[in-house]
Formats: structure tokens, sequence, C-alpha cells
């Protein structure tokens, strides 16, 4: 009784309909797929019956039944975490990292991909006698931010000398330079890290656990560039759990954001009256993008160019 009327309403449904829920059932079966060995229904052909003989052999082999028991082991112990975490974490990196994105937000003081100033560059190289406030900020970002910027490192190394923790630091920018460093100079390099930062008595000795210190120990009878991985990972997790913190919360960070040099937005055209005032120069993209077409430029400015 209930397969008839079942039927009878679908015969009643538009042709729209029928397709949209039978794109539904395939669409279900597709993420619900049944386990190896179970015939498919959505299998077709006279092949769809050799799925009988195939779970006849699975049910022989008992090899398969424990890889099977040992898949789902793994498949139990793994960490999931649930969408909406991970859209909040998503919408809380867009957000922090919005304001410094030279794509999204623009760039002071004048976008140097669309005009012929080039102090964009000048005030983020590498070393600068005082760096941007956005620059600053990134260093709170993460550890990461603050070891990739040599300046944000050079900041970093004072905090540390005054701490009397600098070893640390340059223990891992040795690492580093081992590691991405000519390969004919590597058994010089770790013989030196070796000598300078974890032999006993060393001049700037630092502080490794004694299983990372035996790992080291064993992989320096044959070196390679990355026998002190272990060491420089319990350093950096050191530095950034300890001493990053501290850094953050610091005088002279603070004092370092509270200097940090906020540049003006050049202006983009000879006449006041032309001149639109626009946050950070935004790039042609996203003009177009909201529908703004792009100012051309006037025989005006042109001449006077």
């Amino acid at each position: 009784m209930q397969a008839r009327e079942q039927l009878r309403a679908a015969k009643q449904r538009r042709k729209g309909d029928r397709m949209v829920i039978l794109c539904q059932e395939q669409t279900y079966w597709l993420v619900n797929r049944p386990p190896p060995g179970v015939s498919n229904v959505l299998e077709q052909g006279p092949e769809r019956g050799s799925c009988t003989s195939r779970r006849v052999q699975m049910i022989q082999s008992s090899d398969f039944y424990k890889r099977e028991i040992e898949c789902f082991r793994k498949a139990l112990g793994r960490n999931r975490v649930k969408s909406s975490i991970c859209l909040e974490a998503h919408m809380n990196f867009s957000s922090q990292r919005g304001p410094h994105d030279p794509i999204m937000s623009g760039c002071l003081p004048s976008n140097p991909w669309i005009t012929d100033d080039v102090a964009y560059w000048a005030m983020n190289a590498p070393i600068v006698v005082a760096p941007t406030k956005l620059r600053v900020e990134r260093w709170g970002f993460s550890f990461r931010e603050l070891l990739d910027d040599p300046m944000g490192r050079a900041h970093f190394m004072d905090f540390l000398q005054k701490e009397f923790s600098a070893e640390n630091l340059s223990f891992w920018e040795a690492c580093e330079e081992l590691r991405f460093g000519g390969q004919s100079q590597v058994p010089i390099l770790v013989d030196t890290v070796y000598q300078q930062f974890l032999a006993p008595g060393a001049a700037h000795w630092v502080n490794i656990d004694s299983r990372t210190m035996e790992r080291t120990l064993e992989g320096l009878h044959q070196p390679h560039r990355y026998v002190l991985d272990a060491a420089q990972l319990h350093i950096y997790m050191l530095m950034k759990k300890d001493s990053y913190p501290r850094f953050l919360k610091s005088d002279m960070y603070k004092g370092l954001l509270a200097e940090a040099v906020i540049p003006l937005e050049t202006k983009r055209r000879a006449f006041q009256f032309l001149w639109k005032p626009l946050h950070s120069s935004p790039s042609p993209a996203l003009q177009l993008a909201s529908g703004e077409p792009i100012a051309a430029s006037s025989p005006a400015d042109d001449q006077e160019a």
C-alpha cells in the first residue's frame, strides 16, 4: 500500500522535481558508499553480479579483515575538528591578516605596481632605520613571522641579550645556515656548530635534553645537513613558548610599536579636485571588482608628467 502511494505521488510530480530527487539519491549513495565487497546500487550492466564473487574471495582471505580492522582503528584515533571551529579560525585569520595584505587593503605610501613611486620598497627593505607599524604588528602574529623578518630577528636578538639567552637564537641561525648552505661545507659547519654550542664546556652552550642530545651525537658520526634538526626544533619550541611571549609583553616591543612609522598616502592627481582619497591606493583589480571605473589620466596630467 505504501509503495503504491509513493508510485502515485512520483507520477504526479513535475519532471524538474523528479530530476532533483534522483540527483539527491545518487549524491547520497556517492557519499555513503557501501563497504568493499557489497554490491553497489549505482552500478549498471552485467558486471554488477561480479561483486558476489569478489565478496566470496574477500571472505576467504583473513588478511583483508586484518587490514580493515587496522584501518578502522586508525580512523577512530584520528583527531577531527568541527567545521564551525575551522570556519571561525579562518575568519579570525582573515580579519587579522586583511589590513596587512597589499592586494586586499592596498599599500602605503603608494602602490608600486601602478605608480612609479618605489617608496614602498624602500620603507619595507630587510634592514631599515625605523620599520612601519604594519611590519611591527606582524611580528606579534606568530613566532615564525618574527624570525622570517631580518629586522624583527635583530630586535629579538637584542631582547635575548638582555635576558642572557642570545645563544638560543644564535644556535637556530647556525642550524639554518647549515641546512641551506653548500654541500661541501656541511662537515665543517657541523663540527663548528657542535664545538660552539653543544660540546661540553662550549662558549655558547645551549640547554638540550638528554634524549635529543643522544640522537644528535649518533648523527654526528655521519654528518649531513639535517643532523641538527632535532636540536634546532627543541630550541625553537623553547624560544616560542618562553622567550617570545615575554618579548611581546616587554617595553622594547611596545616602544617599537609606538615609534613605528605610519606612512601617509601620496597624491595621485596634480589637481586637488581630481584627486579621490583612497585608502592605501588599492590595486586596479579591486576597482574592477567593485564596479568603479579606473580614472584615465587627463591631458593636463600627462603634460605635467
